[in-house]
């Protein structure tokens, strides 16, 4: 893996943590300031959408863990990149949970949840492990099948972006309210490391259901490849 690809893929995640988690921490921060529900899952498709066109030429804008697996699962990826793509995107996941940090402290208030992925009392629907598992597995295996789709060759050119941002808002509006919406390790790992305790006990489900959602997806997608 080159240097620029690696550079891209940590400012690719950078900005999709910053702009997403960012919009949901400062809503949270202050209300009276805050763009809401709706407002959140627009940020975080909008992250995707503006840097799979600024910075997608270079790296592809994985910008996800769980996409990096799929897409290799998918047999679109090489193994040799898989394991410095994921290291990009979590040190750029990190490095976007700081300046959000820095950020609101300056405020003089705690940071809170800060965006955090939780179930149980930490869900702001208070759903349950079990929900919080299937809503993320699922959410992730629907996302990684509209980026297989959207990137095949057989796809109409220039709309990549476009359907994988629109996806990722859909994705949102439907689970903000189960788990504050993950489908991506380096999203819940930034956010995390800061908030510790409950946060670091939880991550696991963050880590584990989007990439068994990744690989679903991969290897469904694998067979309407092979029967084309």
């Amino acid at each position: 893996m080159n240097a620029q690809k690696f550079t891209a893929e940590l400012i690719g995640t950078f900005w999709l943590v910053l702009g997403g988690c960012g919009s949901a921490v400062i809503s949270g921060a202050f209300p009276e300031l805050g763009i809401g529900f709706l407002g959140v899952s627009f940020a975080f498709g909008l992250t995707v959408l503006t840097i799979a066109y600024g910075l997608g030429h270079i790296s592809g804008a994985h910008l996800n863990p769980a996409v990096s697996i799929g897409l290799w699962i998918g047999g679109r990826f090489s193994t040799k990149e898989l394991v410095p793509y994921i290291i990009a995107q979590i040190i750029g996941g990190i490095l976007a949970a700081f300046v959000l940090y820095i950020v609101v402290t300056g405020s003089g208030k705690p940071i809170g949840e800060f965006a955090a992925n939780g179930y149980g009392e930490h869900s702001p629907g208070k759903y349950s492990m079990m929900s919080g598992l299937v809503i993320e597995i699922v959410m992730t295996f629907m996302f990684l099948l509209v980026i297989l789709g959207a990137t095949d060759k057989r796809a109409p050119a220039g709309f990549a972006g476009l359907a994988i941002g629109l996806a990722l808002t859909l994705i949102h509006l439907i689970s903000i309210p189960v788990t504050k919406t993950s489908v991506n390790p380096a999203r819940s790992i930034s956010q995390a490391v800061f908030v510790g305790g409950w946060a670091l006990e939880q991550l696991w489900l963050f880590i584990v259901a989007p990439v068994i959602g990744a690989i679903l997806a991969g290897l469904v997608y694998k067979m309407f490849e092979n029967k084309n």
